[in-house]
């Protein structure tokens, strides 16, 4: 059986992108509990509609209830995982031990999902929270290639393993981090992270207050930002070591980030299965959104820093998302960037790299000629150079690939 595709959700329309472009199941969060605090996440009524839509497709959702609670926070907890249940959510990811002990008392239909917050780092470990109920663990970034081996070798066959395969990383051992108590009083254990080993650093001298010094001659100040974790090359080492479900990092990001990477991992977790060599528009997908430098993270030795900057780069932009479309191409699409008439786009359908077009003329919603798309969000009709599903994504190529 091929690794279940886990992506990352943070509204209904990330729902839906993710849907279509090929997730297993998808990860997101309600109102209460979640590591995103500053997400959109899930009011109770868009929660249910969610899990319904996930279902109605054969697909899984997992709640993460991931945060380190405080004690004033644990009456919130029955109702909660009472109501998380009855919405028919397949599993709770956990992050503390309380909690997975009143999962099981409050919420026994749900499978649980250990957080890679708990730092699962070893067999002994992951055996012992199999034992305390635990379905699945997410083990902690940390873990190499060869850990993860032995640790499925010496762990009940009957635990699922999970592990991360793309998105950002933390300089922090598996996300605990009091950096940005310390610095900004947001707790980053509350999914409130202000994110301060992206900022820049230099060194002030004891006796000489007032005089800012770089830290480092040639490789930046940025001493604390991690690079990029992106995997989509080294799928096969994973499965063969026992991995039972690859996760892309992401539910703050953005809707074309989620059906990117999703329609990345698709297509290489597909070509997988049939035996097929990665297709080299799948690892270009990784490249179409915006990241920071790629690397293995832990897998293969210690991960990267990236010491120059923090910015991003990409190869592509969204411009577009069908809202409808006909057998002949006739789209009503909602903006997201400027589009003119001439311009080289592409439609990313699901299971391509995508397909090239030039933008021809462009029609307001009710079909009147327009100049183009300079209003954020409005809809507006296009040809496209095929049928294509609502929530399908139109980008552009960048001639620049690093932007702020």
């Amino acid at each position: 059986m091929l690794p279940e595709l886990l992506s990352p959700a943070g509204d209904l329309d990330r729902v839906q992108t993710a849907l279509l472009y090929g997730a297993d199941a998808i990860y997101l969060a309600g109102r209460l509990f979640g590591m995103r605090a500053k997400s959109v996440n899930f009011q109770d009524s868009d929660l249910e509609k969610a899990i319904r839509l996930i279902h109605s497709q054969g697909k899984k959702v997992y709640i993460t209830c991931n945060v380190l609670p405080r004690e004033g926070e644990l009456d919130l907890v029955p109702d909660y995982f009472a109501f998380l249940q009855d919405a028919g959510a397949d599993a709770l990811i956990i992050a503390d031990l309380g909690l997975l002990r009143l999962a099981e008392r409050h919420a026994p239909k749900c499978a649980r999902h250990v957080s890679t917050q708990l730092g699962v780092l070893n067999s002994a470990t992951a055996a012992f929270l199999y034992e305390q109920g635990a379905d699945t663990v997410v083990l902690a970034r940390e873990c190499s290639l060869e850990e993860i081996r032995s640790l499925r070798a010496h762990c009940p066959a009957g635990l699922r393993i999970e592990t991360f395969v793309h998105g950002a990383m933390c300089i922090s051992f598996s996300g605990r981090c009091l950096l940005s108590n310390y610095m900004a009083g947001r707790d980053a254990n509350h999914g409130e992270c202000a994110q301060p080993c992206r900022w820049k650093y230099h060194l002030v001298e004891e006796t000489r207050p007032g005089i800012y010094m770089e830290i480092s001659e040639s490789d930046g100040t940025y001493i604390l930002n991690s690079q990029d974790l992106c995997m989509i090359e080294h799928l096969a080492d994973l499965r063969d070591a026992g991995v039972d479900s690859f996760k892309i990092e992401g539910r703050m990001k953005s809707a074309y980030y989620t059906g990117a990477v999703t329609n990345a991992y698709r297509m290489a977790i597909d070509a997988l299965g049939r035996g097929e060599p990665l297709p080299q528009c799948a690892v270009k997908e990784c490249e179409a959104v915006s990241h920071r430098p790629y690397s293995t993270g832990f897998y293969y030795g210690p991960a990267k820093q990236y010491y120059p900057d923090s910015r991003y780069q990409a190869t592509a932009e969204v411009m577009a998302v069908v809202v409808e479309c006909d057998g002949d191409g006739n789209a009503l699409l909602r903006q997201r960037n400027k589009i003119l008439p001439g311009d080289g786009l592409e439609l990313l359908l699901p299971g391509t790299g995508g397909l090239p077009f030039a933008a021809e003329a462009l029609q307001d919603e009710e079909g009147a000629p327009i100049p183009d798309t300079r209003h954020a969000d409005m809809l507006f009709r296009m040809q496209l150079p095929a049928w294509a599903p609502p929530f399908t994504l139109v980008r552009k190529p960048l001639q620049e690939e690093v932007f702020p």
